[in-house]
């Protein structure tokens, strides 16, 4: 026995897919700020270094792990 399956209509779909570009795109912009915002907080806490602040004492005030301030530090 063959079963035939309909295709789906884009066209029916039209909406669905606008919603899933338009929330593609924000998803895209959300990252670049995203990627943005991780590449100030690294240069505020190198500033903070540069100052002679321990990665200890930056962690303790952000409420953070000291790991957590080295891979801050560590990211491109």
């Amino acid at each position: 026995m063959v079963y035939m399956t309909k295709t789906p209509s884009f066209t029916e779909h039209a909406e669905t897919f606008r919603q899933l570009k338009e929330v593609r795109a924000k998803a895209i912009e959300h990252a670049r700020i995203a990627r943005q915002l991780a590449e100030e907080r690294r240069e505020l806490i190198q500033q903070l270094v540069d100052h002679g602040f321990s990665q200890a004492d930056i962690a303790r005030e952000l409420d953070v792990s000291r790991q957590a301030i080295q891979k801050m530090l560590a990211m491109p």
